[in-house]
């Protein structure tokens, strides 16, 4: 194999990733159920600064809908719907860990200058 198809090889599942996570919102959303494990939606929305709840909303549906994100409606009242990554949503942890470790140093060496 040439190198130009081992690159492309290679850069494909990267390719799959960034259309499955893009969007402004949904690592923002998904680290923070990885931080704050099992919530509801008004604690989602109070826990990202600037997000709106139609946004939200949507972005949750397509994470649940690709299995990152679990939604449980419980039968109190009034009607209690809890969100939480699933464990396949769990799996993308050394992700998180290492955005979150890149952006705090990142952030020291911007605020620094």
């Amino acid at each position: 194999m040439n190198q130009k198809s081992e690159i492309t090889k290679k850069l494909l599942p990267v390719m799959d990733t960034m259309e499955l996570l893009n969007g402004r919102w949904k690592i923002v959303i998904m680290t923070t159920l990885y931080l704050g494990g099992t919530m509801r939606f008004n604690e989602i929305k109070n826990s990202i600064p600037r997000i709106t709840g139609r946004v939200l909303s949507k972005d949750l549906k397509f994470l649940e809908s690709h299995q990152i994100v679990s939604r449980t409606v419980k039968d109190t009242s009034p009607i209690t719907v809890e969100y939480e990554l699933t464990e396949y949503g769990k799996t993308l942890d050394s992700v998180f860990r290492a955005l979150t470790e890149w952006g705090i140093q990142h952030r020291k060496r911007i605020i620094r200058k």
